[in-house]
């Protein structure tokens, strides 16, 4: 494991000084009871995520990062430490403002879709733009996933990788400064999985969404600026791409 000076080094970007710091995370921890035993998830970590980047938490089941996820994404707390976005201290917020700082400022994508089955892939996504202050068109988000022409299907009429993309456009509807991905492509094909992590990709690279993916499938790293490794708990390393792979060029 690398100590606390290590992982300060290491957590900072090339291009760190030229981008602002959209979260500042500081000795993390988070525990949850069980009865009497205590589950350790995160074990002091410390982390900067920055304006436009796409990073990739690689690690395997029960490594911490979609607990880690879920604290910068305002669905959890930590038992200790610090989680700043931007000028907001997150672990200082109580219900109601982390509810606000959901609605206005993240995005969230998760391995299962959770589409209304009722909806066409247009009244989806309208549902987001009724409760975002300056949403997206519909169209225009499914667009941006490549799903203009099945905008009037219903989620049984699509495929998987189609309902992801769904998911997807209705994330980012609402135009979030951050979208967090939990294992996106988790459920689905290597042919599939490609066409959502162009969709992940190009909200990062056309809007400069900052992007942050879970997953324990290494090839996905590839693609991202950062490759934040969770072992234990812990940040167990982080790698920095000088090069970026596109998804259709990851060896699958």
């Amino acid at each position: 494991m690398m100590n606390a000076d290590q992982r300060e080094a290491a957590s900072q970007p090339v291009f760190a000084a030229e981008r602002e710091a959209v979260f500042q995370a500081r000795a993390i921890t988070k525990v949850y009871r069980m009865g009497e035993v205590e589950v350790h998830a995160l074990r002091g970590v410390d982390l900067d995520l920055f304006a436009g980047e796409l990073v990739v938490l690689l690690g395997p089941s029960g490594s911490g990062k979609s607990t880690l996820l879920n604290i910068l994404g305002g669905l959890d707390v930590p038992t200790s430490g610090t989680v700043h976005y931007r000028d907001h201290d997150l672990s200082k917020f109580d219900d109601s403002a982390l509810t606000r700082y959901r609605r206005e400022h993240v995005g969230f994508v998760f391995q299962f879709y959770n589409l209304i089955p009722s909806l066409t892939a247009r009244e989806n996504v309208a549902l987001i733009t009724r409760i975002a202050e300056h949403p997206m068109k519909p169209d225009e988000a499914l667009a941006l996933v490549g799903l203009s022409e099945r905008a009037d299907h219903y989620p049984s009429q699509m495929s998987g990788g189609e309902q992801q993309r769904v998911a997807i456009a209705r994330a980012i509807a609402k135009r979030p400064e951050v979208l967090l991905c939990d294992e996106p492509t988790g459920a689905l094909d290597v042919q599939t999985g490609v066409l959502v992590l162009e969709a992940i990709r190009r909200i990062n690279v056309e809007i400069g969404t900052t992007v942050a993916v879970i997953t324990h499938n290494a090839v996905i790293a590839d693609m991202a600026d950062r490759v934040i490794s969770l072992l234990d708990g812990h940040i167990a390393s982080v790698r920095i791409n000088s090069a970026k792979l596109s998804p259709k060029e990851l060896a699958w």
